[in-house]
């Protein structure tokens, strides 16, 4: 079972980029702020479906050209690339509208994230959460942050206790869904208390700031689970796959726990196939 590796740290320069990512993750915000309302509720799946894509132009063109103009070396992954390996060099992994679907609902689970990984590593990120404006920061070996203010993984040791969390794959994933629903039973019957939830940016703040202490999830995707789980380990928590192993873009499980429960947690959930 591995529990760290020794990942290159963040550079001088990538403190510079950092706070260009967060200026842009704001001003992302800041628009999709003005077209949100909590009265929100769509009516159909053709409404709410138009929603989520004016939603993604309003954000991602001023988020894009302003993240390239920081790190214009930087490639953006497909589709295809946010469940592989990413090729050696530098990455964005953006979520212009993480949580779309609650922004159109009206509810306010919903975020900007931006992150450069470096040779499949992520080195630097930014998350702005507009309802309540926080803004979530790490670079990798200086710590993660909340509006300035260091972020702590649990100190807990006994999952019976555990708050856990997991969030729901991509849609269409039939075999995925099995394994979701028997996860949770399995950790029904080990932890305090289990949580399911969208998007995958929320559970893992919440594990980095040590208001939940594990989450878990199954074909996972780069943009959704990048931030989280730099700010995890920034935080002093461990972030690997299901199997113990490093998590590294590709990976298709995600484990974020709190050091004491990591060995509980594999455990428990090494029971579904």
């Amino acid at each position: 079972m591995s529990t760290t590796t020794p990942f290159p740290q963040a550079t001088t320069e990538d403190a510079a980029v950092l706070s260009a990512a967060v200026a842009a993750v704001r001003d992302a915000g800041r628009r999709l702020l003005a077209g949100y309302s909590t009265e929100s509720r769509p009516a159909d799946r053709a409404g709410l479906l138009a929603a989520i894509e004016e939603n993604e132009r309003t954000s991602l063109d001023g988020l894009r050209a302003a993240l390239s103009a920081a790190r214009p070396e930087a490639g953006w992954p497909t589709e295809e690339q946010e469940t592989t390996e990413l090729p050696p060099g530098e990455w964005w992994a953006v979520d212009a509208v993480e949580g779309n679907v609650n922004h159109v609902h009206g509810l306010p689970e919903w975020c900007v994230t931006a992150t450069l990984l470096r040779d499949g590593v992520p080195v630097l990120t930014a998350v702005h959460q507009p309802v309540g404006d926080v803004v979530h920061t790490a670079l990798r070996g200086g710590g993660a942050f909340a509006d300035g203010q260091r972020l702590s993984v649990s100190a807990k040791t006994d999952l019976g206790a555990a708050i856990a969390t997991t969030g729901q794959a991509e849609a269409g994933q039939r075999e995925t869904y099995r394994r979701i629903g028997e996860s949770i039973t399995a950790m029904l019957g080990s932890a305090l208390l289990v949580r399911a939830t969208v998007p995958s940016t929320f559970p893992l703040l919440l594990v980095a700031a040590g208001h939940a202490d594990l989450f878990w999830q199954y074909r996972p995707t780069l943009p959704g689970v990048a931030a989280g789980a730099l700010l995890v380990t920034e935080a002093g928590g461990l972030v690997t796959d299901l199997g113990g192993a490093p998590w590294r873009p590709g990976s298709d499980t995600i484990l974020a726990t709190a050091p004491g429960l990591q060995a509980a947690a594999l455990a428990t959930l090494s029971t579904v196939d």
